[in-house]
């Protein structure tokens, strides 16, 4: 991508985050003039602006302290100016409508814009409220999947989680209880599907009690990792240690063979922030070709992106990433971007099975809104 590109891109979203939080600030602005009529224009602004700069604020050069705050307060506004510019718009537009149909009276009186502002916040509490239960909820989702006729049954049960975002706002909160749920499914592996971190292992509050519950994860077979795009950066050499120390054995484009009954296969991801150090992502199709064919091939790839890659020498493919979009309307886009964003599929009978996990954290903000935290249990026959 050129500079000239990335220069464009970059543009275009300041100018649209720029022009939507003046459009909201202007909206709230006006709605609480409505209501408190003395209210100082100087003053919300500052404090509205404080909000809206929140997530820029917390990665300049400033106190910890100070940069925590920040990255708090701008997780949850991600959510908040969201929702709110969704349901200002659509307030706006019934508003037209209404005025075009001549349902509503010209000029607008102003009655109609503060119950329709209201509507509109009301809404936006709403879904951000159920957002944040949500998040902190774990779902149990399980499938059963049949191995081809032509390899060795491994009657093997998989736990397969991913993107649990470490460093993000409360995702340090729901380790404790998302290990006793994977330990209580008694599984003979666990697959981490990428996204283990969130950019930066120093975002991590408590890394040693993190560690312990890691270690503290019970499979016949072990557990196994695989990076995923925000497994990297400045911190990367951290993450790899905090990984050896988890007892997580990483697979970066390699393979092992779990108790002679089945091959797993971990990918590096293709676009990691920051860069994995020297690390890259290869070709390994001569590689995957070369294996025994007698043995069900798993693989673990964090993005599930070029599906194509992988032929019908591959019995499963686990992924993360997606989210299922984390928060309506994300699910829409996601739905749109990837073959596929959600759950189990398999194209025809001779292709790979491919079960993408919403994941078992969040990104950004802390909440879940037409998606759910997830803990994966594979029934492989």
């Amino acid at each position: 991508m050129s500079k000239i590109a990335i220069i464009f891109g970059v543009t275009a979203i300041l100018s649209f985050y720029g022009g939507s939080n003046f459009y909201i600030g202007r909206k709230l602005f006006h709605w609480l003039k409505w209501l408190f009529p003395q209210i100082n224009g100087t003053i919300y602004t500052v404090i509205y602006v404080l909000f809206a700069l929140s997530m820029v604020i917390a990665i300049l050069p400033l106190p910890s302290a100070i940069k925590g705050i920040m990255s708090w307060f701008g997780s949850y506004w991600m959510g908040i100016f969201i929702y709110l510019l969704i349901f200002f718009l659509v307030a706006d537009l019934v508003i037209l409508l209404g005025s075009v149909v001549k349902f509503m009276p010209r000029p607008i009186p102003q009655s109609v814009h503060f119950y329709t502002s209201l509507a509109a916040i009301l809404l936006t509490v709403g879904f951000v409220s159920y957002g944040i239960y949500n998040a902190t909820q774990v779902k149990n989702v399980s499938y059963d999947i049949q191995t081809k006729e032509a390899v060795l049954s491994p009657n093997m049960k998989i736990v397969l989680i991913s993107d649990l975002h470490l460093g993000a706002v409360n995702s340090e909160k729901r380790l404790e209880s998302i290990v006793k749920n994977i330990n209580s499914l008694e599984p003979d592996l666990i697959c981490i599907a990428g996204d283990i971190f969130n950019d930066d292992y120093d975002a991590i509050q408590n890394p040693e009690q993190a560690i312990d519950l890691f270690k503290s994860m019970k499979a016949t077979y072990g557990v196994y990792g695989t990076l995923g795009n925000h497994d990297g950066g400045k911190t990367f050499d951290k993450m790899i240690e905090f990984l050896k120390r988890s007892n997580i054995e990483l697979l970066n484009d390699e393979y092992v063979i779990v108790d002679g009954r089945l091959v797993l296969f971990g990918r590096v991801d293709p676009s990691p922030i920051g860069g994995f150090g020297e690390l890259t992502r290869k070709d390994v199709t001569e590689l995957i070709s070369s294996l025994d064919t007698n043995l069900p091939l798993v693989v673990m790839d964090h993005t599930p992106s070029k599906l194509e890659q992988y032929n019908e020498k591959v019995d499963l493919v686990l992924s993360g990433h997606t989210h299922r979009g984390q928060i309506f309307p994300g699910n829409l886009i996601t739905n749109a971007v990837f073959e596929v964003d959600y759950g189990h599929y398999q194209k025809s009978a001779d292709s790979p099975h491919i079960i993408v996990s919403s994941g078992v954290g969040t990104w950004g903000m802390p909440m879940r809104v037409g998606s759910n935290n997830e803990i994966v249990a594979i029934n492989l026959h």
